[in-house]
């Protein structure tokens, strides 16, 4: 097997890496070893400090607060349809915790993503709780768009709803253009959208919003 993979650097290169693993064209589960990004060879687009982390059973990244929003990308993987699930934890403090997962990444600046507002979780603000989980496609549809334009179309309340201060799991499953969104053990999913963009192959990594950091960890990758 070639063990050569490409992925953009942070000076906008497009460089070579060498990797235990390849996607394109296998079915086999991959559990991608997140400290690769806490040691810096992945693409850190979203220009946040990560850290490594364990919290009990769990080993995974810790990516910090800062302005700006974006993902994290892994090398070596070039993702097209599949199941993308890992573990997240944010906190329940309003306006100040968005996580996820983005594919079908060109850069820092292009790709679709799945967050979730665990802040949205549990609250007495029902229209909240209607926006809990959240479909963007950058750049051309960010959620401020989606939302004036398409409301309650493209962000979800979340079942079953997990602990906002807590670890969650997650399933996202990509099928171009149809992704669907799961939490938990849940069989039924809590957003289904159509993507909004054309691209059916790219980066993957994790995701977090503006002024937020967030906890990852047990992230598996099944290709379709």
């Amino acid at each position: 097997m070639d063990r050569r993979e490409f992925v953009v650097s942070t000076s906008g290169v497009v460089v070579a890496l060498v990797t235990p693993f390849r996607i394109a064209g296998q079915k086999k589960a991959i559990e991608p070893d997140l400290a690769v990004l806490a040691d810096g060879k992945g693409l850190n687009a979203s220009r946040r400090t990560i850290s490594r982390l364990t919290d009990g059973a769990r080993k995974g990244v810790r990516l910090s607060e800062a302005e700006g929003e974006g993902p994290a990308y892994l090398p070596g993987i070039e993702f097209g349809d599949g199941t993308i699930e890992l573990d997240m934890k944010g906190k329940d403090v309003q306006g100040a915790s968005f996580i996820g997962v983005a594919f079908h990444g060109v850069d820092g600046t292009t790709y679709d993503a799945i967050y979730f507002r665990p802040f949205n979780f549990k609250t007495d603000d029902q229209a909240r709780v209607l926006r809990a989980v959240q479909y963007i496609s950058h750049p051309a549809h960010p959620w401020q768009k989606l939302r004036a334009e398409k409301p309650g179309q493209y962000e979800k309340p979340v079942k079953p709803v997990p602990d906002p201060n807590g670890w969650f799991h997650a399933r996202v499953v990509v099928a171009s253009p149809k992704v669907s969104v799961y939490v938990a053990d849940a069989n039924e999913p809590c957003l289904t959208v159509n993507q909004l963009s054309d691209r059916r192959k790219g980066l993957v990594g994790v995701w977090v919003g503006n002024t937020s950091g967030g906890d990852f960890a047990n992230l598996k990758i099944v290709p379709a």
